[in-house]
């Protein structure tokens, strides 16, 4: 697969940081999302609300439900994680480099609500640079849990947001046989879980920038919006346009061992 020339002209777009991934994806967004394609991956760069909906709900499932991905039963993220979740990010990167590595991606997140329901999606771009080295390229899914009100908050400001530091983010426990790993859960205000090609990843987040996209956002509701607004379900979502990812979160939280989804 001859993708070396794509991923350089990402890494040269990045290398100013987070204010060239809007340019990067205009400029490479076909020939990644052709990539992505063929190799049956999701499409890392900013797309129309619709298919980051889409990719969400595609990404939730491969993570939880047995029959989209080989060995979930083994690795899967225990459902009390996602029941106890105060909000999730959901989203696809590419990183690319050798002695120097970037990432730039896209996705959306949400945020339960005081009566336990989820709030309509904000979406969202990922960018940074300096993550150690890294030989050649690679697609990466992420599920972050948001674990505690400060870190919804984070979310919510509508500022660049820094993983790392003040919020920190450590792998999540897994589902093992039937078990959560480890005998105390570390608590952390966000759990990173990761895949690359259909299996777990292990990917640091940590300096990765995580973006409101306000166009998209605003696009999608019709109207000038916040995301502390979306997340506190002040805005209400068309209807209809988030049923299949809200589905996939309610069947993340209720599924039952080696019980397949309803879609």
């Amino acid at each position: 697969m001859a993708t070396s020339g794509v991923f350089n002209k990402i890494k040269s777009s990045i290398q100013d940081g987070t204010r060239e991934i809007s340019r990067a994806a205009s400029g490479i967004n076909t020939e990644i999302q052709q990539t992505a394609a063929n190799n049956n991956l999701n499409n890392p760069l900013p797309s129309d609300f619709a298919s980051e909906l889409n990719k969400a709900s595609k990404i939730l499932n491969s993570f939880t439900d047995s029959s989209k991905v080989e060995g979930v039963d083994q690795h899967a993220i225990p459902k009390e994680i996602f029941k106890n979740a105060l909000g999730l990010a959901i989203f696809t990167v590419v990183k690319a480099g050798f002695f120097w590595s970037g990432r730039v991606g896209s996705g959306l997140v949400i945020a339960r609500l005081e009566d336990g329901s989820w709030s309509p999606p904000s979406c969202i771009n990922i960018g940074g640079v300096g993550f150690g080295p890294q030989i050649g390229a690679d697609v990466t899914d992420f599920v972050i849990i948001l674990n505690t009100k400060e870190a919804v908050k984070a979310f919510s400001r509508g500022e660049n947001l820094t993983l790392g530091g003040s919020l920190s983010v450590i792998a999540g426990p897994v589902d093992i046989g039937g078990e959560i790993s480890g005998s105390v859960i570390e608590a952390a205000p966000l759990y990173s879980y990761s895949k690359s090609k259909g299996l777990f990843a292990g990917v640091s987040l940590e300096g990765t920038i995580i973006i409101e996209r306000k166009d998209a956002n605003n696009a999608f509701y019709g109207k000038q919006v916040s995301v502390e607004d979306i997340l506190t379900g002040k805005v209400e979502a068309p209807s209809g346009k988030i049923d299949a990812l809200y589905s996939s979160v309610k069947f993340a939280e209720e599924r039952e061992k080696n019980h397949d989804h309803p879609h």
